[in-house]
């Protein structure tokens, strides 16, 4: 009994804890797997972290917070850390520029005022190859998913590559590492 109060306390507060998508988007990849996702349009309010590229989405989280709290926006999940294309390559630096984003519920929603280091974009509708994971938010637990991403794009020689690749993190840092889900993504189109 007691087994089962604490995994439907845990179940809760992975429930609870989630904050919605964006319209249109597709839920998170199952654990494990790889698939082909369509995503439509969608506006995001982004920052430029330069540096570690594992902790880039930590430290993008502070202006953007800033950014939906001054503005009145909703939280929504998930989180966006698009990494520079050389992480697509074996033994890649993990030095670079990463452009992390909070994603907008809608297109309708424009922000009244904008800070400086902050931009908000809209991003046209795309393609991508989804791997999705179950646990921490790591920087090796990404590139293991490059990896695997890149091994299923030999088998699928029907698919190229149309940009640089990005991790999706839908859940905040107060899940417990065990549920905490994300997509590692490599936009691309049929040839």
């Amino acid at each position: 009994m007691g087994v089962f109060l604490v995994g439907a306390l845990l179940f809760g507060a992975y429930s609870a804890a989630s904050a919605p998508l964006p319209e249109g988007f597709p839920a998170p990849t199952a654990d494990g797997k790889i698939e082909v996702k369509q995503y439509p349009a969608y506006r995001s309010a982004t920052v430029q972290v330069n540096g570690d590229l594992g902790s880039a989405s930590s430290r993008g989280f502070s202006p953007l917070f800033r950014h939906i709290s001054d503005n009145d926006i909703s939280m929504t999940a998930p989180v966006e850390a698009q990494y520079p294309a050389a992480t697509l390559q074996a033994n890649a630096a993990s030095q670079g520029d990463t452009a992390v984003s909070f994603l907008y519920r809608s297109l309708d929603i424009v922000p009244k005022e904008v800070e400086q280091d902050v931009q908000v974009e809209d991003m046209p509708p795309m393609t991508v190859v989804s791997f999705g994971v179950r646990g921490g938010y790591d920087y090796g637990i990404y590139t293991k998913g490059i990896e695997r991403l890149q091994g299923w794009l030999v088998a699928h020689p029907e698919y190229a590559v149309t940009g640089p690749p990005r991790r999706f993190f839908y859940d905040g840092p107060f899940i417990p590492d065990a549920l905490k889900r994300s997509d590692i993504q490599i936009p691309v189109q049929r040839r």
